[in-house]
């Protein structure tokens, strides 16, 4: 089937894209190599969200808790729930107001009649009417309760006053289920009747599940699903839902002052009447408090509003902050990003909207998204990056380190000529980011055809193209040394350095796969890291810059390679360790002057030994420390290598530029020393 597509001008309401898994990836990159914990640099990436290179953002867990906290307040200066109150009250007046008015009407008619018998008894009910009405006591349930033993002059009066309790009846169930459903609304006898039913099914249910027993839950639901238009699924998730339910209710009592909550469950007893559906609802509460020891308690909210809120309006107002706090809880330092899909997303699109919904929907899919990329895996329990997402990083650090060379500089390595030099090796790669476009067209297309089947046209996919592969006829080895000692993590210089030996290693096994690159650590020791431990590779805060032994250790390495042998050194510090003729590590920094000496001299030596055998040493200092450049500086005269002054920033700049310029001198016929 052909994709047909449709082209228009950009007019500013079209949404974006969304952010593939392997750019979220790389914002991982910087953080995996600072700190070698892929667990760590989730939660770090959760925190602080992404932009991409379109704009798109995904918001991270500190943006959103802002938005929480602003939903919050928004909704504590939404109203007062002591406004339950104020709508009861107004409605009796305007009710007791209609009375009057009915008992007023019914004198003057009886005057107008002109008979007296009629007079004399329209005036001794209006006055017996009046004097009740006047003595109505001010609290609302005193209230409801005389009205509801009141004689009506006035039949619409009397209406509006049962449809008034009917509705407080209503929202009192409301208050215990939070249930906005037709099977509560104008309730009859026979809806009572089997509200009753459904409380006394609801408890025995609960008592089964107690009991081990099988819950009957979908029987139950069949029956009486109309009460519960959240559809829940499962007997722990319609439990749930009523702990929220009735949480939000003592949410609301426990907002409103002691009098208040006096006045509600006065009103309560007074209107649900019923002891079969009192008891039913009382063993209700006390099931419910077993299943959540926690359920109930609490100080309510500080409502901060000035417009009386109804029943329903607190209510939902009480169940949106529960929302919140539960949801803010969730987003407080989450173990993992699949910790986020708990979240109902649709409940997070109501309470903070679409952008907030769709980034922690996001987050949620990330590990996963990754996962099936390739990019990442469990194994053993821990979670790990995969080689293909080690290629991926050392592909994005070598793109970083290139992006910021100038014009003037070697650029992007991408070489274009293929004769003096190269060499066919008649061999085919899958095409990597960097390789020369030598496009091996019969091995391209057999691929396609084999990910897509027969047929025409052919279509083609990156991960389709094969190369030529070409062979350096000088061959070179390189071991990188990195400083590993405590200074480098402490002055922020450890990742910069390890992005050049991760950038470094993805450019050779792309544009150089039949070059040696070997990698050492060296604090109080040296030892070699090999590509798949490069990653999680962290500093051992040891003390001590034990260059003796790692340049000792990186000679044996390269005394089994053939071709230009280089060492490229990173530092930020002289030599302060060296191993003894016994073969023991002595760290000399605090022995003074004369053991400061011996480190040196023992190095120095060591960089002779290695000159001898044709291996040249280039230094990227990353501190102006005089002793460090007094140091280099006499290695360096002895050596013949180069040395460079830079910073954290710019050390990639600097040692890739060093590295191609070293490639292309050997490349030509020469050995490939120069001096500082």
């Amino acid at each position: 089937m052909v994709g047909r597509f449709t082209y228009s001008r950009w007019d500013g309401t079209q949404t974006g894209f969304d952010m593939e898994t392997s750019d979220l990836f790389d914002e991982l990159a910087d953080d995996l190599l600072n700190n070698g914990d892929l667990r760590g640099a989730l939660r770090r990436f959760m925190e602080r969200g992404a932009r991409d290179a379109n704009g798109e953002k995904l918001q991270g867990l500190r943006e959103m808790r802002q938005k929480l906290k602003q939903a919050r307040q928004d909704l504590l200066d939404s109203g007062d729930p002591n406004g339950v109150f104020q709508e009861i009250a107004d409605a009796l007046d305007d009710i007791l107001d209609e009375e009057r008015h009915a008992v007023e009407q019914s004198v003057r008619d009886a005057e107008k009649s002109g008979d007296e018998r009629r007079m004399d008894n329209a005036r001794n009910a209006a006055m017996e009417r009046n004097f009740r009405l006047d003595m109505m006591p001010d609290d609302l349930a005193g209230k409801v309760r005389e009205l509801q033993a009141y004689d009506f002059e006035s039949a619409d009066a009397q209406q509006r006053f049962e449809q008034l309790m009917d509705k407080l009846r209503q929202q009192l169930m409301e208050k215990q289920f939070n249930q906005i459903s037709d099977s509560l609304k104008n309730m009859s006898p026979e809806d009572m009747a089997r509200m009753k039913e459904m409380m006394k099914a609801l408890n025995e249910m609960i008592e089964r599940h107690n009991r081990g027993e099988d819950e009957k839950f979908e029987e139950f639901m069949e029956k009486f699903g109309d009460f519960f238009p959240e559809n829940p699924q499962s007997f722990e998730e319609l439990m749930e839902q009523l702990a929220r339910q009735m949480q939000a209710a003592q949410d609301m009592l426990n907002s409103m002052t002691p009098e208040q909550r006096q006045q509600l469950q006065e009103l309560s007893s007074m209107l649900l009447d019923d002891m079969e559906l009192q008891n039913e609802m009382a063993q209700l509460g006390a099931n419910m408090q077993a299943m959540f020891p926690g359920l109930g308690q609490g100080e309510g909210y500080e409502m901060q509003g000035e417009n009386p809120m109804g029943f329903e309006q607190a209510m939902q107002t009480m169940k949106d902050l529960a929302d919140l706090d539960r949801l803010e809880d969730l987003m407080n330092n989450p173990a993992s990003p699949q910790q986020l899909a708990e979240a109902d997303m649709d409940r997070v699109r109501d309470l903070l909207g679409d952008e907030v919904a769709r980034s922690m929907d996001k987050l949620s899919k990330l590990v996963k998204e990754m996962e099936r990329e390739g990019l990442i895996r469990q194994r053993d329990g821990k979670l790990e990056v995969t080689p293909r997402g080690m290629r991926h990083i050392g592909s994005k650090a070598l793109r970083d380190i290139f992006s910021r060379l100038a014009k003037d500089k070697p650029g992007q390595h991408q070489q274009h000529r293929f004769g003096q030099g190269h060499e066919r090796t008649y061999e085919t790669k899958q095409y990597e980011y960097g390789d020369p476009f030598n496009l091996d067209l019969q091995r391209t297309i057999r691929n396609a055809l084999r990910r897509a089947g027969p047929g025409t046209p052919v279509r083609l996919s990156a991960e389709d193209f094969e190369v030529e592969r070409t062979e350096h006829l000088t061959r070179s080895a390189t071991v990188l040394m990195l400083d590993a000692s405590y200074s480098m993590y402490r002055d922020d210089r450890w990742g910069p350095a390890k992005k050049v030996a991760v950038a470094l290693q993805s450019l050779m096994s792309s544009q150089y796969p039949r070059d040696y690159l070997g990698i050492l650590m060296f604090g109080h020791l040296a030892w070699e890291v090999k590509p798949d431990e490069l990653m999680e590779a962290t500093p051992p805060g040891m003390q001590g810059t034990n260059m003796h032994h790692a340049m000792a250790t990186a000679r044996r390495m390269l005394a089994s390679q053939s071709g230009n042998k280089q060492i490229i050194m990173i530092t930020d510090g002289e030599p302060t360790a060296h191993i003894t003729p016994q073969g023991d590590p002595w760290f000399t920094y605090f022995d003074g002057w004369d053991a400061q000496q011996l480190t040196v001299e023992a190095t120095l030596r060591e960089a002779m030994r290695c000159t001898k055998e044709n291996i040249t040493i280039n230094t990227f200092m990353l501190d102006a420390d005089q002793y460090l450049v007094r140091f280099v500086e006499q290695m360096t005269s002895m050596n013949g290598g180069r040395a460079f002054m830079t910073n954290a920033h710019d050390l990639g700049n600097y040692v890739m530029v060093d590295f191609l310029d070293h490639k292309r001198r050997t490349t030509r016929g020469g050995r490939g020393r120069r001096a500082s």
